[in-house]
Parts: C-alpha cells; structure tokens; sequence
C-alpha cells in the first residue's frame, strides 16, 4: 500500500495494511485503523492493545491461547472485542505485524 496518513501521521503499510514500522503507531492512528475495521476504541481493548505491542517487542510469538491467559481478557472476550479474526484485527490495529499464526 505505501505511504499513507492515519490520524495526521504519515505511516507506511504493506499490502494487508499493516504498519511497516510498529514505531509509527500512537493511539490516535489505533483509533483510526479501528474504524476502519468497524470498532469503537475502549479502555479494555487498549488494554490488549499495549499487551500485544509489549509481547512483540519482547520478541514473543502472539496466539490467541496467550492473549487468553493474560489475564486482561478469556479467549471468549477477545473474540467480542474484535469480532471476525480477533489476533489478526487486533494487531493490525496495534501496529504490529500479522502473526504468523493467522492467514
């Protein structure tokens, strides 16, 4: 997709429209690629946001079993929270990239 701008910042996606650099991401541009996928931001789900971006900065594969155990939310929950492929929409709005557990 290239260059585009999210929420007044200039961000580069790549073809699924996924940040290309996690480091561009604030919570403004969150607020806007949910929008796109049809979700109203809450405190629950920046939550899960933040823990998403701490564990891939730690280096840490992502699963839907792990963000379950976190203690923030049950499998269940994620799955209200982001409806129709909750780790995909999920990281996309956290700005990090797909797992390699999603297709």
């Amino acid at each position: 997709m290239g260059q585009t701008v999210i929420a007044g910042v200039s961000v580069d996606l790549n073809d699924e429209g996924y940040l290309n650099d996690p480091s561009e991401w604030n919570e403004d541009v969150a607020g806007e690629i949910a929008k796109e996928e049809g979700i109203e931001l809450t405190d629950k789900h920046f939550e899960v946001l933040h823990y998403l971006r701490d564990k891939h900065i730690a280096g840490e594969q992502l699963t839907i079993r792990k963000v379950g155990k976190s203690g923030i939310t049950d499998i269940k929950g994620l799955y209200q929270l982001f409806p129709g492929g909750p780790l995909k929409k999920s990281s996309r709005i956290a700005g990090i990239p797909k797992p390699a557990s999603c297709v």
